[in-house]
């Protein structure tokens, strides 16, 4: 104000006039106290304003004020939901969103509505390749949704985010959008692909290339997502007499909102940030993440937590991306159980293909596919996700000829659905040589899957740690080159599980409380370590490392390096697992910490060309 007076007083004319019009051009010393004081009250207005305006501006900064949005912003939500699903690459903005649809009522159809709308309220955004803490403090923070934000209709439903048990990892913003059918549910609209896991491999914004020649070192994330008794036994400390034996009877025995709750804190804590950053500084490159059916939707009498863990595969799927880590996707349990194993979810019989709903829990399988697919397809899963896993292990009860036309029709939805990603079939516990001459045609586009163990089979855990070594250098490579010859074998092969285990002795390996074949316990069997007899012991076998002996931890190390030697003759190979309770030789994490693992899975001391080193007096019955 004070200097628009200034320069109107500069404009006035000269005065020429008389005396009287020359007193009116000049205002008196009284008008000019009088302005004066006026002025320095408008001043002094002015700076208590602004000093007001900081003190309120540093308390939401401190987070004494909170401020939401209660308001339905549909246009806004809908631009940021299209950015999610397009995927904008190069991250670090804060235009994010997420979240999560009603959850859909059991069906047997597979059908779920997709809904849209909702509060909008995203959250600062986690870039991948942000590790400059000054940058990140300096991103804006806007404060979540609270309860009173979320609609009547919502609220502690499935996609109220304020329901949530931690928000760590996901974008907080409110909405009901959906892709495929399947809920966003906490992603980031913005995100990068430049990370790389390790010097020895491109980052995500590169192609991989040639994986026969550049074949993937990779983890699996077993126990996380679908429970497994012998990864997690904490989970299942209940007397026999309760018959919980996979994650059927322990969700049916728990009830809904026990169940939701108990899993949700497992999903949340067995697997954080933390392990992806781990898997990537041991010189791994690809994470296969097993999860089950009821990540997308259950059917009437499934007692299953439904979607739950859908929100934590999506976080799993972007911790990876931050780290530089390719996913390899794997339904580990479909309708009915393809295997009658406790890790498909239900131990007991085969009803999927076969079985009196076989043909039904088939069909369920293919729609979950198409949802799955249809998700999956976004852009922004282009880079990162290298292979789609069709079925785990299904059984050997299974008629060859109809799981070859179910994995065709997978095969065929999820191509048709845009996945480019190679999919990968389970060889189906009968040998890589079983499929040789089937599924032809389909080139780099589906890659056969062996699990290969020596501990399941009695001739082979009999085997003198010697012998297991030579057995891995010889045998598995002739399988495995075998089959990866286009002309006589399958065409690309890899391996998705195998261990340093060379026993069955762990707790709950069998089933629970079934024993182990190494010392005959298991459905009182023979005793199946090399002397066959009762001197078999699980003692050492289930020791700590630091405990181990220096010969067996020297065998334990040899016989790990033998195996990545002859699986990378493959595609690659994917340990199982990452991370274990009480099962170091399952746990490659554990077998890093006990030093009978290289430091760096691309790094090795030993290799099936060089000769088997002397253990000295270690004992072949532990």
């Amino acid at each position: 104000m004070a200097s628009t007076d200034i320069r109107m007083e500069s404009l006035t004319p000269p005065s020429t006039g008389t005396p009287d019009k020359l007193a009116a051009a000049h205002p008196t010393s009284a008008a000019k106290k009088s302005r004066r004081k006026i002025w320095i009250g408008i001043t002094a207005l002015v700076s208590l304003a602004a000093i007001a305006g900081i003190v309120i501006a540093v308390l939401i900064s401190q987070k004494v004020i909170r401020v939401g949005s209660s308001s339905s912003n549909s246009v806004s939500e809908a631009a940021a939901t299209s950015q999610a699903a397009e995927g904008s690459s190069g991250g670090g903005g804060n235009n994010n969103n997420g979240g999560s649809p009603p959850q859909p009522s059991k069906t047997d159809s597979g059908s779920a509505t997709n809904t849209s709308g909702g509060t909008s309220s995203p959250i600062k955004s986690n870039s991948p390749d942000d590790e400059d803490e000054d940058d990140k403090d300096n991103e804006p923070e806007v404060v979540c949704p609270s309860p009173s934000d979320i609609p009547k209709s919502s609220k502690g439903s499935y996609y109220d985010t304020t329901s949530w048990l931690t928000l760590e990892g996901f974008n907080c913003t409110f909405t009901t959008n959906t892709i495929g059918s399947l809920p966003l549910v906490g992603l980031n609209s913005s995100y990068s692909n430049t990370a790389r896991a390790n010097p020895q491999v491109p980052p995500l914004t590169k192609p991989w290339g040639s994986y026969a020649a550049r074949p993937a070192r990779g983890v699996n994330l077993g126990g996380w997502l679908s429970l497994e008794p012998f990864i997690t036994p904490s989970l299942f400390d209940y007397p026999r007499s309760a018959s919980i034996y996979d994650e059927y009877g322990l969700t049916l025995h728990l009830g809904p909102e026990k169940a939701a709750k108990v899993l949700e804190q497992h999903y949340a804590t067995f697997i954080t940030e933390a392990d992806f950053r781990d898997i990537a500084a041991a010189g791994l490159d690809h994470i296969r993440i097993p999860f089950s059916y009821w990540a997308v939707e259950t059917y009437e009498g499934d007692p299953y937590v439904s979607q739950i863990s859908w929100r934590y595969l999506l976080r799993g799927i972007e911790w990876a991306r931050k780290y530089g880590l390719r996913i390899k996707l794997d339904l580990h349990g479909l309708p009915g159980s393809q295997n009658s194993w406790n890790h498909s979810g239900r131990q007991g019989k085969v009803n999927w293909l076969t079985g009196p709903d076989g043909p039904a829990n088939a069909e369920r399988s293919l729609k979950i596919h198409d949802k799955l697919s249809k998700f999956f397809a976004q852009e922004r899963y282009k880079n990162i996700i290298a292979f789609y896993g069709l079925a785990n292990e299904p059984g050997r009860d299974h008629d060859i000829n109809l799981l070859i036309q179910w994995t065709q029709s997978a095969y065929k939805i999820v191509k048709d659905n845009g996945i480019d990603a190679s999919q990968v079939m389970s060889d189906a516990l009968r040998g890589l040589g079983e499929w040789h001459g089937r599924m032809t045609g389909l080139g780099d586009s589906m890659v056969l899957d062996g699990h290969e163990y020596v501990i399941f089979d009695n001739a082979l855990l009999s085997k003198t740690h010697t012998q297991k070594i030579e057995f891995a250098c010889q045998i598995w490579v002739d399988q495995i080159t075998g089959s990866m010859n286009t002309a006589t074998g399958f065409g690309p092969t890899m391996v998705g599980e195998w261990s340093q285990a060379d026993t069955d002795c762990t707790q709950h390996l069998n089933g629970i409380s079934n024993g182990a074949r190494w010392t005959g316990t298991f459905f009182n069997g023979s005793p199946a370590c090399p002397t066959g007899d009762k001197q078999c012991s699980c003692d050492l076998a289930n020791a700590d490392p630091k405990d181990m002996s220096p010969e067996y931890k020297l065998f334990l190390k040899v016989w790990a390096e033998a195996q990545m030697d002859a699986f990378e003759k493959s595609w690659g190979w994917f340990y199982w697992t990452w991370k274990t309770e009480s099962a170091p030789l399952w746990s490659y994490k554990a077998g890093l910490e006990g030093g009978i693992m290289p430091e760096k899975a691309y790094e090795r001391d030993w290799h099936c060309d060089k000769p088997i080193p002397s253990f000295g007096k270690l004992s072949e019955i532990l």
